[in-house]
């Protein structure tokens, strides 16, 4: 019975290390957590040198937010692009990763496909303001990391969008 409890309690400590490695592997399984989550990210800087993910992140906006099942920017949402392509053609030792992400409606595979055209809509409204293609690279993780869970409009309207992820000095 005692080696039958101690099986258990290694089984959980088991799933609790791993779920937590998964949170940190992302979705490229280098340890980068995706560089980043989209939620809380840890920019590093501080907010006040305009040269910081920190600035980036709190100044500029890292962020846009997409209508219900819509991949097309709003006029709110090219602002917000702008004022990142602009930051990162005066800082190219970023690099950054575009997360796209969706509410917790349909299926995964459907919001999957949706959290990708909005990524690439972000990735292609940069590259058309001058940032190097080079430098940008896309996930989806549709409704798996959700910043607000509830079923309500509010929380779903917060879960449509797309996060720009700064990366310092990782090219290619």
């Amino acid at each position: 019975m005692k080696s039958l409890k101690f099986t258990m309690l290694a089984c959980a400590v088991a799933a609790v290390a791993a779920c937590s490695n998964a949170k940190n592997e992302g979705m490229y399984g280098d340890g980068s957590g995706g560089y980043g989550s989209g939620y809380g990210n840890g920019a590093s800087g501080l907010p006040s040198d305009p040269h910081s993910a920190a600035y980036f992140q709190q100044a500029v906006g890292d962020r846009v937010l997409f209508a219900v099942d819509q991949q097309s920017l709003s006029d709110e949402a090219r602002a917000t692009l702008t004022a990142q392509a602009d930051w990162l053609t005066k800082n190219p030792d970023f690099t950054a990763v575009i997360e796209g992400h969706a509410d917790e409606q349909g299926t995964r595979e459907y919001n999957l496909a949706l959290g990708a055209r909005r990524a690439n809509a972000v990735r292609e409204y940069l590259i058309s303001r001058g940032v190097s293609g080079s430098r940008l690279k896309t996930v989806s993780y549709g409704k798996e990391r959700p910043l607000e869970i509830c079923s309500a409009e509010s929380c779903y309207a917060k879960n449509r969008r797309a996060v720009t992820v700064l990366a310092s000095g990782l090219t290619g």
